[in-house]
């Protein structure tokens, strides 16, 4: 695209980080920052006049937000609605995205893939936060931007998985901390179904969207789904046995005996408007998925270049289907 690219974060919470594996302060300009500082956020939206805003910011998961339900609605609803504040008041500002969740729906257990027009809902406190980012920006949409030519648009992406992840409470994090300790991963659900993606695939599918947003306006403003082929689609004991069979050592599993807290048993994405309308298609399956973000974790265990690993990574990823 060329574009300048300017970030607003907060500092990375896990070390390493991919930020600093990266070395991403090389790349792209931007500050540490809070979107619940409204104020702050305000001014540097201001400052920095961007045409195109892609906001994906937020507390991302599910039992931190049983623990900090409070903190994840301030981020997730206050701190979208902070945002949109900040783009209503900036007139540079053509196009707006803001990703959600695939969680953001009302969860049936139904074997039926999840589509855009399908309830919003959630039982947990991070999907219900997540919907309601859904209906805020809808409202936004539609009582300010529109009018003013600005084109706002959500997005859905499956369970991500890629190079670079360490937080907890996310399974391939947690399955490469254990085996590499020589110890067995422990899991809370490993017959829930979700759909697994590279993290690279609904990128693209953001970056085609954003595209489409400049150069087609309300056309697109609306909510898009980016989620795997069916073949994408695993239970988390699937993924976990995928994962062994490329592991080089033990790699033992157990399932926590314990009650956990709530979570979807059975979630998939329905992405044929993204398809139809974008031309967009995932380009890896789930054993290239984990093949490739296994691979990310050797090279930066060998101490290779991980900014230029990460360029080659997503020039092959761009090249998938040019031949």
């Amino acid at each position: 695209m060329g574009a300048e690219v300017y970030g607003y974060s907060l500092a990375p919470d896990t070390s390493p980080s991919l930020y600093g594996s990266a070395r991403l302060a090389e790349c792209v300009a931007g500050e540490f920052a809070d979107v619940r500082d409204a104020d702050r956020l305000l001014r540097s939206v201001a400052a920095f006049r961007p045409e195109i805003v892609l906001h994906l910011a937020a507390q991302p998961l599910v039992r931190e937000s049983y623990r900090s339900p409070a903190q994840t609605y301030a981020t997730n609803v206050i701190g979208t609605l902070n945002l949109l504040e900040a783009v209503r008041k900036c007139d540079a500002v053509r196009a707006v995205l803001v990703v959600t969740s695939d969680k953001c729906y009302e969860n049936r257990e139904w074997q039926w893939p999840y589509r855009e027009q399908d309830a919003l809902g959630g039982h947990d406190p991070y999907s219900s936060s997540k919907a309601c980012v859904e209906l805020l920006c809808a409202s936004w949409r539609e009582s300010f931007l529109r009018e003013r030519g600005v084109a706002l648009a959500t997005a859905r992406a499956g369970n991500v998985i890629g190079g670079g992840d360490w937080s907890a409470d996310r399974l391939l994090p947690d399955i490469l901390r254990a085996w590499e300790a020589g110890e067995s991963v422990t899991l809370r659900y490993p017959d829930a179904v979700r759909p697994w993606q590279h993290v690279l695939d609904p990128l693209e599918g953001y970056l085609l969207l954003a595209q489409a947003l400049i150069a087609r306006g309300q056309d697109v403003a609306e909510a898009w789904n980016f989620g795997p082929d069916s073949g994408g689609t695993a239970t988390v004991g699937e993924l976990v046995h995928a994962m062994a069979q490329l592991w080089p050592g033990e790699a033992g599993w157990s399932v926590d005996p314990y009650v956990q807290p709530h979570e979807a048993g059975l979630l998939t994405l329905d992405s044929s408007r993204a398809r139809q309308r974008l031309g967009w298609r995932p380009k890896w399956g789930l054993k290239q998925s984990l093949r490739h973000t296994l691979e990310w974790h050797r090279a930066w265990r060998d101490g290779q270049d991980m900014q230029q690993y990460c360029r080659t990574q997503i020039a092959a990823h761009e090249g998938e289907f040019n031949d």
